[in-house]
């Protein structure tokens, strides 16, 4: 009996060290409305190549923009998804990544009121 109970053991042992380990998903990104991780903050994975809309209170009105240190980078823009850009000088910053300077104060960079959407995609390698 004791016999069997340590190979029913074994065996689920085994089973379970053979279970895949999930991937860890790749676009985390905090957002505050505050500068340096304070006010109204959440931390979400956003799917990539997908525009997403900052819902209230996120809404115009973000100081902390910090992706995870993965190797991605989202564009913020001035429009919601899907509206056309009819800015003569263009409707985004240019790409925030892990490195870019001002993640925790978008103040500096003057976009802390202005981002509407963003969409995020995957940095090449090199």
């Amino acid at each position: 009996m004791k016999f069997f109970a340590l190979a029913v053991a074994a065996s689920s042992l085994a089973a379970a060290s053979a279970s895949p380990v999930s991937k860890r998903q790749m676009g985390g990104i905090l957002i505050c409305t505050g500068a340096n991780a304070t006010g109204d903050c959440v931390y979400q994975k956003y799917e990539l190549y997908k525009c997403h809309e900052l819902q209230a209170p996120f809404w115009q009105n973000s100081s902390t923009f910090a992706p995870d240190g993965d190797s991605f980078a989202c564009y913020p823009r001035l429009s919601d998804c899907g509206a056309i850009c009819t800015s003569p000088t263009g409707c985004t910053s240019g790409h925030i990544d892990f490195d870019y300077e001002h993640k925790f104060n978008l103040t500096a960079s003057q976009w802390s009121t202005l981002i509407r959407s963003f969409d995020c995609f995957k940095k090449r390698q090199g």
